[in-house]
């Protein structure tokens, strides 16, 4: 098997457990991920995909015109400019679902830029009370969120930059968040979320935010490992894959 599921409890379909929500965490370049997140989506068959990779911009386009061809979807969604890796790897995702609604949660760079001069809340609009994005973090979950930030960034980023992005990070979740709701209640679901695994996680990713904002919605969440390596959060089920050939990233900064 590609992945095996060593923290899901009684189910032919992890993915099942969910009526409303299913997130679908991922290491983006791991292409096994996305093979199981394919076969997820294929046996869920959401109303809705909500991908963490796509601005609102970019999902709004005519994608379901293009879903039977990989060339003409990645070239509608501009994928090949959006930095993320190669769109072989997500494609088989999009035509897990032929027929979902297409929905784009990622914070723009312009965005990402406000969040680092301290303007959360306002990009986030009026919600963001709602969403805890005018409250501080709790000092422990603050301390760890800093030191995971550094450890992201090879240790090579100046100290007095951590909050500003742990700010980006809560951005990004709440938005993830927010757009799965409302895809929710504009297909009746279900809705199946695609987005990196320190998203997904249900201590403080997307996952707390739905519970915070729509207690009664049902969330099933799906890390995904490397190796078994152990993955923090609290997650649903935990399922594993072989790492991929991939080049130390902090090479560039010895």
């Amino acid at each position: 098997m590609i992945a095996r599921a060593f923290a899901c409890l009684v189910c032919m379909s992890c993915a099942a457990l969910a009526q409303d929500i299913v997130v679908l965490g991922e290491v983006h370049d791991n292409l096994d991920h996305h093979r199981v997140q394919a076969e997820e989506v294929s046996k869920l068959a959401p109303a809705a995909l909500v991908f963490e990779m796509l601005s609102a911009a970019q999902a709004d386009g005519a994608i379901l015109d293009h879903v039977g061809d990989a060339g003409a979807l990645g070239a509608a969604l501009g994928w090949a400019e959006s930095g993320w890796p190669d769109f072989d790897m997500y494609y088989p995702i999009f035509a897990a679902a032929p027929e979902a609604r297409v929905y784009g949660a990622g914070v723009t760079r312009s965005d990402a830029r406000g969040a680092l001069e301290g303007r959360l809340s306002t990009l986030f609009g009026p919600q963001a009370e709602a969403y805890s994005l005018l409250e501080d973090l709790p000092s422990d979950q603050r301390a760890t969120r800093f030191a995971l930030q550094m450890s992201a960034h090879c240790d090579a980023i100046p100290e007095e930059m951590l909050p500003s992005m742990v700010d980006i990070q809560r951005l990004r979740d709440a938005t993830l968040a927010r757009v799965a709701l409302q895809a929710l209640e504009e297909t009746g679901g279900p809705v199946a979320v695609i987005t990196g695994n320190g998203h997904a996680r249900p201590d403080w990713g997307v996952p707390s935010y739905l519970a915070r904002v729509s207690p009664d919605t049902k969330v099933q969440v799906i890390g995904q490992t490397e190796g078994d390596a152990a993955l923090e959060g609290g997650f649903d089920t935990v399922l594993s894959s072989p790492a991929p050939d991939r080049e130390d990233p902090c090479d560039a900064f010895r």
